[in-house]
């Protein structure tokens, strides 16, 4: 089985930064694609961004220009630095992996539990 953990939810003022963390572990023979994704109450789940074990990077459109997704291949972690936080960004943040698992070689996509990421003053 793969985990996903995700680390540095809290709450921040308008405008200010956090930094999101999540780590796969358990039987892994890769981490390809990792990604964010975020959930409103009484909303939809939304894209974030995502990052190919290649590099290769997509934004939401409501995040552009304002979070940075990256990764670290060696650690299957996956980090999103978020700048210039508003209000309407407070959600579940959940990190999203598609993961092989090393005892079987299949391929399957994973969800953490999610972190909540609060912006108020």
């Amino acid at each position: 089985q793969v985990q996903l953990v995700e680390s540095g939810g809290g709450l921040v003022q308008p405008g200010g930064s956090l930094r999101l963390s999540c780590a796969a572990s358990g039987s892994i023979f890769s981490i390809n694609a990792m990604g964010w994704y975020r959930q409103a109450p009484g909303k939809q789940r939304e894209l974030v961004a995502t990052i190919t074990r290649g590099g290769r990077i997509n934004y939401g459109d409501s995040v552009k220009g304002r979070f940075t997704i990256s990764r670290d291949n060696a650690k299957n972690t996956v980090y999103l630095q978020m700048n210039s936080l508003k209000p309407e960004d407070t959600a579940s943040y959940y990190c999203n992996a598609d993961g092989v698992r090393l005892t079987t070689m299949a391929v399957a996509n994973y969800w953490g539990k999610g972190t909540l990421v609060t912006v108020s003053s």
